[in-house]
This record gives C-alpha cells, sequence and structure tokens, in this order.
C-alpha cells in the first residue's frame, strides 16, 4: 500500500467513520484510488501522537473532499468536526466536496431522521447548542449537493468503480481550471507583446469542450426528495 507523504498535494481528503468503514469499504476505496493514481490523504496513514487537529490542515491541503455518511457517522465528533471544516472551506470556493451516501438515505442525513438520526441526538446530548447547530447547518449543506448513494445489496465493487470516475471528472476539471488561470495570470503579467498563437487557443478551447462542466462532473444522484 502506498502512503503519500504530506509534502505531496493530497487532492482528495476521506471523511468517514473510522470504526464503521476503515477495514472494509476504505480499505477498498484506497486500493482502488491507488491502481488509478489518484493522490489522496486517509487518517491511517496520520503519524500516531499527533492532535487530530493536525487532520484540518489536511482538509486545508486538499482540493476535494469525499463525505462518506454511513448509519454511525454522526456519533463521531471528528466526523462531524472535520464536516463542518469542510464547509467552510466550501464556502469560501476551496474545496469541492463529493457527499458518499453507504448504505443511508440522503433525506436521513440531512433531516437527522432513522438510525442517523438516533446516532446525531446521542451525540448533541453531550454537546453545546452552539456546536450542534453548526453540525446540522454542514450536514444539511453537504448533503444537499449531488452525491453517489449505495444502496443495500447492491453491488460496492461497481460502487467504488463509480467513485472512481466521478473524482476523476472532477480532478480533470479543476486541473483545466487551474491552467486557465495560470494562463490568464500570465497573460496579464507578459502584456499583450506575448499574445498566445491561434494553434495554443484552440487547443485549449478542445480541451475545455472535452471535459465536463462542474455540474456534469458531478452528474450524480440528487433531487430535492431523494428516494435513495
Amino acid at each position: 500500500m502506498r502512503v503519500f507523504s504530506p509534502t505531496d498535494v493530497h487532492q482528495v481528503f476521506f471523511n468517514y467513520r473510522g470504526e464503521e468503514l476503515r477495514y472494509n469499504f476504505i480499505s477498498h476505496l484506497v486500493d482502488a484510488f491507488e491502481n488509478h493514481e489518484i493522490k489522496f490523504f486517509v487518517d491511517i496513514y496520520e503519524e500516531r501522537g499527533k492532535d487530530f487537529k493536525n487532520l484540518f490542515v489536511r482538509i486545508e491541503e486538499s482540493r476535494i473532499a469525499l463525505a462518506i455518511f454511513s448509519p454511525r457517522y454522526a456519533e463521531s465528533r471528528w466526523c462531524m468536526d472535520e464536516l463542518v471544516k469542510m464547509k467552510n472551506l466550501v464556502d469560501q470556493g476551496k474545496l469541492q466536496v463529493i457527499p458518499i451516501f453507504y448504505k443511508v438515505k440522503a433525506q436521513d442525513v440531512r433531516g437527522q431522521e432513522g438510525e442517523f438520526g438516533d446516532n446525531f441526538g446521542k451525540l448533541a446530548k453531550a454537546s453545546s447548542g452552539d456546536q450542534i447547530m453548526k453540525w446540522k447547518e454542514a450536514l444539511e449543506s453537504i448533503s444537499d449537493k449531488m452525491g453517489l448513494s449505495l444502496r443495500d445489496k447492491s453491488s460496492e465493487a461497481d460502487f467504488i468503480k463509480k467513485i472512481v470516475k466521478e473524482v476523476q471528472k472532477v480532478i480533470a476539471a479543476i486541473e483545466i481550471e487551474d491552467e486557465d488561470n495560470h494562463f490568464v495570470l500570465n497573460h496579464l503579467m507578459l502584456g499583450p507583446r506575448h499574445e498566445p498563437d491561434a494553434m495554443e487557443i484552440f487547443k485549449r478551447l478542445e480541451k475545455i469542450k472535452e471535459t465536463p462542466s462542474d455540474h456534469q462532473a458531478c452528474s450524480l444522484h440528487h433531487s430535492p426528495n431523494p428516494k435513495f
């Protein structure tokens, strides 16, 4: 298993309930990401003895995050605090989050209902009102985005393939956006004497046409009243 060092650009951060998913679904997802050479960070790579808040730094280093909601997700204070951090970065335009609904309904996450809601209620009883409000806002905001859902009795192998495919699309869109921003910056700094030639402009336009838009890059399951 390859371990990416902190000096790498962690493109994808995994936010998930460790006790529930670390040694099954997450281990398979890690293998798939490694096989497709997708850069990522997962907390099993964090050095022992470090403050858990160091994970917040890893989130800031990432461009994409997977919020992997599962039935026991909301019983973890760290999962919830990471989610709040992720929401704040999304609001600042610094992070893109793809919600993954692992054997839980999006509507249960959004409204803290069902088994998911029961676990959230247990955590809330031991927490302050201000913190609970931040958690609820993060759950509602992130779960309302387009996401992928794994139903009971569905193939996890096929589900992981879908996740990999969608992440690759988002990465491609981010890379083109970064290239375009760099292209514009160089043009502004160098001035009109360094105008790009016609062939360079044509290649850039073709590349943009071949890459899905932000909406297409996350062409996942989402509706105002989802039936996951």
